[in-house]
């Protein structure tokens, strides 16, 4: 029996005699192609001649891929029985390149193993660095779809042609597969987002955990940001003859740390990005740390430097961000550099909650309280007319006789308005 002929993404070793050998391709065609497969029991014109099997002849195999073969990969391992002959099948996948056998590094030639010279390491190396990982590896799942993905495109104003869409967005990669980049945009995955909200200022008290994942990270991204402006109540403070408002937090603080963090995560890491809510603040976290070429300061200035370029392209495209680098010096303006805590791994930013303010002594402000907008929308009318009636403040509010008392109810027991006179003859009174 015949299986064919060596390639670059293929080779045959007759024995594991050849062990060396044949991890040495495998670093060969995972530098060249990410991919390799090599098969023991066939001899190099692609003949079937079996392979000796022992108790430990799978064990021994990876063992020393993983001892021999770096940075290390989980390589699939089969016994197959070909016209009846034990034949040994070895797949691996990789993007971290370059790949070492035995401390030194190859390149496939057609169905040669080659050594690399050091200035031709350098340049994989470089080439390594500038790639777009998530255009390289091949998603987990190539039975997607993209419907969500096309109908942003057409709401941002895009034309969406069927037959070239998946090409023109870089959604495949040279094998022509599915990337792990189309696997976020896809309308389903298992890709989790999450949003986590504690009763504290640490995480010991859970109190609620948001799910927003398993979808296009475009549709997760947005019901996230629909969650937060949910949350984002104004704060009113009552008092030295003044009404002042203030949102919970900067909300265009909040989307462009967001944003960011979801396009330039190190996706291939295995954790996506997360927003953690406290009593005192939000933080939301991505994985990777810094580009290797960025440094803080350049990061501070709004220099950016895509981990994921292709991916930005695309956000681009549909208006999520702007080429400008305002994104970092806004949140600088708003909360300082200590908004940004960059490690070698993660980029955790905080957002603190605006409600602890301070009297212009320094002393804590007593009378702070919380309004929602209904509340805001019937001061407004009783700042507008004092003796307004229960049944005038239902007609031009659209709420309930029973909501309308229910929010008078509620503005007086936060001593934010009270009544002077009679039900008849009385009126409000916004306190100041």
């Amino acid at each position: 029996m015949n299986i064919g002929v060596e390639t670059e993404k293929i080779e045959f070793k007759k024995t594991t005699g050849e062990l060396k050998e044949g991890i040495t391709s495998l670093a060969s065609m995972l530098n060249k192609n990410g991919y390799g497969v090599l098969y023991f029991g066939v001899k190099d014109n692609g003949d079937v001649v079996g392979q000796q099997m022992g108790d430990r002849t799978l064990r021994e195999i990876s063992q020393a891929i993983a001892n021999f073969l770096k940075p290390q990969v989980i390589p699939t391992i089969e016994h197959e029985l070909l016209d009846d002959k034990n034949v040994i099948k070895i797949e691996v996948r990789g993007s971290e390149k370059p790949y070492s056998a035995y401390g030194r590094y190859y390149m496939r030639s057609a169905d040669e193993d080659r050594e690399l010279s050091p200035t031709a390491l350098k340049e994989l190396m470089d080439r390594q660095t500038s790639s777009d990982i998530l255009t390289l590896i091949p998603a987990p799942i190539q039975t997607l779809t993209f419907n969500k993905l096309k109908i942003a495109y057409v709401t941002a104003g895009l034309t969406v042609d069927q037959t070239t869409f998946e090409d023109n967005t870089g959604l495949k990669n040279s094998d022509g597969k599915y990337n792990m980049m189309a696997f976020l945009l896809a309308d389903e995955n298992d890709i989790s987002i999450k949003v986590v909200t504690f009763a504290g200022k640490d995480k010991t008290d859970l109190i609620k955990r948001n799910e927003y994942g398993g979808t296009c990270l475009i549709t997760a991204i947005d019901k996230v940001i629909d969650y937060m402006e949910s949350i984002n109540e104004t704060m009113v403070i009552m008092g030295n003859h003044r009404r002042a408002e203030e949102k919970l937090f900067d909300m265009a603080s909040f989307k462009e740390a967001w944003q960011n963090a979801c396009i330039h995560t190190k996706w291939d890491k295995g954790n996506p990005p997360a927003v953690y809510i406290f009593s005192d603040r939000i933080e939301i976290i991505s994985t990777g740390g810094l580009p290797v070429d960025l440094n803080k300061e350049e990061f501070y200035k709004g220099i950016s430097k895509p981990v994921n370029a292709k991916l930005q392209k695309i956000f681009g495209q549909l208006g999520y961000v702007e080429q400008t680098g305002h994104g970092i010096p806004l949140i600088i303006s708003n909360y300082g550099k200590q908004a940004f805590d960059i490690m070698e791994n993660f980029v955790n930013v905080t957002i603190p909650f605006n409600y602890e303010k301070k009297n212009s002594d320094g002393t804590d402000v007593d009378n702070e309280v919380s309004l929602n907008e209904a509340e805001q929308r019937v001061i407004s009318y009783i700042s507008q007319k004092s003796n307004i009636t229960i049944k005038e403040l239902v007609e031009v509010s659209g709420y309930s006789d029973g909501y309308i008392r229910k929010i008078l109810f509620s503005l007086k027991e936060k001593k934010v308005i009270e009544r002077q006179g009679g039900n008849k003859t009385g009126k409000w009174v916004v306190i100041s």
